[in-house]
């Protein structure tokens, strides 16, 4: 009998089991432990006239994916996991075949694999999809050399979740979502994007740029990833905003917000300058609704304002400890209490100064004032001041705060606040901590202003200051009238991300990749397209950026490093100095090349006290400040560690500096089951990689203390808790952390009782 099967075009073509056998056998080869005729064989297509091709491509895709993790048994009959995570490559293979073969038939062309890229690049330009300043910037003829230098067969660097994420969430596709954009084409575009600024150099530099991403040693943030090259190209992750104490401003950061989130960003507002709950308006007593109604506001901004449809609104709203609404705040998010005052889609977090900690540890009490209250009798605001080593600023106008009888306050003890903090993150993962005496100590910046708050991820720590309303007046113009609105610009910060991976990147290749990655980022501020206006007015003051780093864990298991060991942390110490370093200098050559940052006189890094504070005496760190202080910074703020969830999905390697979740496990989304594996895992690392929920966590608190010594702005450092873990344990990680210098803290991940298994002993 003749079995018919449907092409992709939607032709009818007689099957050819050949070509099924040729591309299986293609997929699998040079990858040890897979059989294509054991795919062929499980995968056990039922052929039947007018099956699909496509059809035929997604079984053995699924069949593949599937035989990651199988189940056997052995001589004594017991069920055992074994993994073999090549088939990674072989689904990653079948799905990359399957984006080629729609490629071909969107954009015309008749030969597997990649096509005309010169031709994409019109095509997508006509189509309103990449943006014509592309156009501009490269001449014909070198569109063509870049496309010509494009390497396909990097394709087989993504495994199976790499290629679909980056399929599902970041190739440009047409208005019906077909395949226009493949994976290799992206990375060239994005690199020729970034390339721009460097003028008569662009295309060596986009050239350079492309190696980098698309050898996976790199990554660049989301927005990045989805909008360079496009019409729309909004670069920055995240943004951070500071409240004021008026309707204006409340409302005014609500309009921001929604902006940021339309065009792919999150946000991170300071609420701490925002009266409490009963506080006094225009001189009525217990008028003010408190913060509560506020985050409200936010929250369903948030809800009704998605990142493009790619993933929905994302705010952190931070309120200090010592602020009279903080018991509402922290029960934001928990499910106890009235509904009507929670704001579930929210990220909270606390601020938290030196006093309150050490206060905790004396288990002393603590007194919550409201800041309008405050300015109206003690004549400054609480929220203002930091202690340093040798000025307790803050300490001083705290203590007369509540030396002075006349100010309203509500004594508590500090544990009784803490205790608030643990019960909602061990309930909710939130909220985060911001340790603001730490961070504003070694703010490099501090001659120019002060940090309140971070971002969503809280790895971003720079200056931030509140837009102020100057006046509105009523003007003609071509005969008609028109309400003019004069603002004084604050500090609203962006958040430039890119990540080195350190699962592909060795110590001695960061002199190399660090240069091009800061090079990356400053044209980014260069190129940005932002939403908000002072936004860009504080990008281009600061041109702050964030170099971070994913595929930590994966990095020490790939140097035989355990975890919880003294040489994880002298690793951590060389590791993040050599960063450091490259860092600095990068921006230092840039600023030699492009000029120093608006802002660099009278800087932590002009001085020399940023390499003070942090002992950098040895020869070539003496050189450098020496440098540094000559030639200036291109860039006031140069590194942060961001979480890169997604990212270094796509980069095949660990998440940020985070320990691995699981060794193994399936992960299920919308009814389809994908097995997932630690990167590279195998019978000689499967005992290094211990997963985080078994780590004792003074390991990692250790451990982010020594790298927090390197980076200028913040970690989004995690916890790892289980329900066996008391009370007094977590308090101590609280502690613990603040004691080593870390600034920020992210989630607490608790792990529940149905999760409390250990890969290491079911294999």
């Amino acid at each position: 009998m003749k079995i018919n099967v449907v092409k992709r075009d939607g032709r009818l073509e007689e099957l050819c089991l050949l070509k099924t056998k040729k591309m299986v056998q293609y997929a699998c080869r040079d990858l040890e432990g897979c059989d294509p005729i054991e795919l062929e064989l499980d995968a056990k297509i039922q052929f039947r006239d007018q099956m699909t091709t496509r059809e035929i491509q997604r079984t053995l895709i699924q069949t593949a994916i599937e035989k990651v993790i199988a189940v056997e048994k052995d001589a004594y009959g017991n069920e055992i996991k074994k993994t073999n995570i090549n088939w990674q490559y072989v689904a990653a293979r079948l799905l990359c075949y399957d984006l080629y073969k729609d490629a071909a038939i969107n954009r015309g062309y008749t030969h597997f694999g990649y096509g005309d890229y010169a031709g994409l690049f019109e095509k997508l330009i006509e189509m309103n999809l990449y943006g014509q300043y592309l156009k501009e910037a490269y001449t014909k003829k070198e569109i063509v050399e870049l496309g010509a230098y494009i390497k396909p067969e990097r394709d087989e660097l993504f495994n199976y979740e790499g290629v679909k994420l980056l399929a599902d969430r970041y190739l440009v596709k047409g208005f019906n979502k077909e395949v226009l954009e493949l994976p290799q084409e992206r990375f060239m575009t994005i690199a020729m994007h970034l390339a721009i600024p460097e003028g008569e150099n662009k295309v060596y530099y986009a050239k350079a740029f492309y190696d980098l991403l698309s050898q996976l040693k790199m990554t660049v943030a989301t927005p990045t990833l989805s909008n360079a090259g496009t019409v729309y190209y909004q670069l920055s992750s995240c943004f951070i905003s500071t409240v004021g104490d008026n309707l204006w401003s409340i409302y005014d950061v609500n309009n921001k917000f929604a902006q940021v989130s339309k065009h792919g960003g999150a946000l991170g507002i300071y609420l701490g300058k925002v009266r409490a709950l009963n506080s006094e308006i225009r001189g009525v007593k217990n008028s003010s609704g408190g913060i509560v109604p506020w985050t409200r506001l936010y929250n369903d901004t948030a809800v009704a304002v998605d990142q493009l449809g790619r993933r929905k609104g994302s705010a952190s709203v931070t309120l200090d400890v010592w602020h009279k609404d903080i018991y509402d705040f922290l029960d934001l998010k928990t499910n106890n209490g009235d509904d009507r005052r929670k704001a579930h889609d929210i990220f909270p977090a606390v601020s938290i100064p030196d006093l309150f900690m050490e206060r905790l540890e004396r288990r002393e009490n603590w007194s919550l004032f409201d800041p309008h209250t405050v300015q109206k009798v003690m004549g400054f605001n609480l929220e203002d001041s930091y202690d340093e080593v040798d000025c307790k600023a803050f300490t001083e106008k705290y203590l007369a705060c509540e030396a002075n009888p006349n100010l309203e306050r509500i004594t508590v003890s500090c544990l009784d606040v803490m205790k608030k903090i643990m019960i909602s993150a061990v309930e909710t993962g939130t909220p985060f901590i911001f340790f603001r005496d730490t961070v504003n100590r070694t703010n490099p910046n501090k001659h120019a202003g002060m940090i309140y708050a971070s971002n969503l991820c809280h790895e971003i720590a720079q200056n931030m200051s509140e837009s102020m309303l100057v006046e509105e007046t009523v003007t003609m113009a071509d005969g008609s009238k028109e309400i003019v609105t004069r603002v004084k610009a604050g500090d609203m910060v962006t958040c430039n991300l890119n990540s080195v991976n350190l699962g592909r990147v060795e110590l001695n290749e960061l002199k190399d990749c660090i240069p091009l990655q800061i090079r990356m980022l400053d044209n980014v501020i260069t190129l940005n397209q932002l939403p908000v206006k002072e936004a860009e007015i504080t990008s281009d003051k600061y041109r702050a950026i964030g170099l971070g780093t994913s595929g930590y864990h994966h990095y020490l298991v790939n140097h035989n490093i355990m975890w919880e060991s003294e040489e994880h942390l002298k690793v951590a110490d060389e590791l993040f100095e050599e960063i450091a370093y490259q860092a600095i200098k990068a921006s230092m050559e840039l600023a030699k090349e492009k000029g120093a940052y608006d802002v660099f006189e009278g800087s932590a890094w002009q001085t020399g006290e940023y390499f003070e504070q942090r002992g950098y005496t040895s020869e070539r760190w003496m050189a450098l400040r020496a440098d540094v202080a000559k030639y200036g910074l291109r860039n006031g703020y140069i590194m942060a560690v961001a979480p890169t969830g997604s990212t270094s999905n796509i980069a095949n390697t660990t998440a940020g500096i985070d320990p691995i979740f699981k060794k193994f496990f399936v992960e299920e989304k919308k009814g389809s089951f994908t097995p997932k594996t630690a990167p590279d895992l195998c019978q000689e690392n499967f005992w290094l990689y211990k997963e985080a929920h078994h780590i004792n966590q003074s390991w990692s608190i250790k451990a982010c203390g020594i790298r927090q010594r390197h980076i200028d702005q913040a970690q989004s450092f995690n916890l790892y808790i289980t329900p066996q873990i008391s009370a007094k344990d977590i308090l101590n990680m609280y502690i613990d952390s603040w004691k080593n210098g870390v600034k920020t803290l992210y989630y607490v991940r608790n792990q529940s009782l149905e999760m409390d298994e250990c890969t290491s002993c079911s294999s």
